[in-house]
């Protein structure tokens, strides 16, 4: 069977996400699909509803490797978790092909092709920090507005009505450890 596993960080990212579905959908045959909009770096609910359902002699599908794994290690150790069971790893756009992990070469590409992954991946990372050091030091990067901070009012009247944190958090959609700083900060 071929289960197919698509993935995009945000919701703004919806094309892509579609455009993911339908080449796993359509091109390859995948009968099996788990899709989720969240980021790499979070809890991926859906990739492990993936790696639980798949069974020996399956294949997982994915599109392009970054959509999988967020490093060289987490990929090495789905492969390995893949492995175990006896499902196969193929990937749609790899470098201009396709690539199957039921081969030597295509382990030994896979492996390659992650660690250049997760390179490109840092030296973004790095340019990025070095861009936004760069804006503040000119004056034009501001930053994420902060939202919890602008309900602060909100927040220290709710509380003198008697609201409990929590209750406070559901009400106006923020977390709890944000009430509980602006209540200590307040105090």
């Amino acid at each position: 069977m071929l289960v197919g596993y698509a993935r995009t960080s945000t919701a703004e990212q919806s094309a892509g996400l579609e455009a993911q579905k339908r080449d796993l959908g359509g091109a390859t045959g995948c009968t099996k699909l788990f899709v989720e909009q969240v980021s790499s770096v979070g809890e991926r609910q859906q990739l492990q509803a993936a790696l639980d359902f798949v069974r020996e002699g399956d294949t997982l599908v994915v599109t392009r490797l970054d959509r999988l794994a967020r490093s060289t290690s987490h990929l090495l150790s789905i492969v390995e978790e893949l492995d175990g069971k006896g499902v196969a790893l193929r990937i749609l756009d790899f470098g201009g092909g396709e690539v199957d992990t039921k081969s030597p070469s295509g382990r030994m590409l896979l492996t390659v092709f992650g660690a250049m992954a997760e390179f490109e991946r840092g030296v973004m990372l790095l340019r990025q920090r070095e861009g936004i050091a760069a804006a503040k030091a000119a004056g034009k990067y501001k930053g994420r507005a902060p939202t919890a901070r602008a309900k602060s009012q909100s927040v220290l009247e709710m509380r003198a009505a008697g609201l409990g944190a929590s209750e406070i958090a559901r009400t106006l959609g923020m977390g709890r450890a944000s009430v509980y700083r602006i209540l200590s900060q307040s105090a």
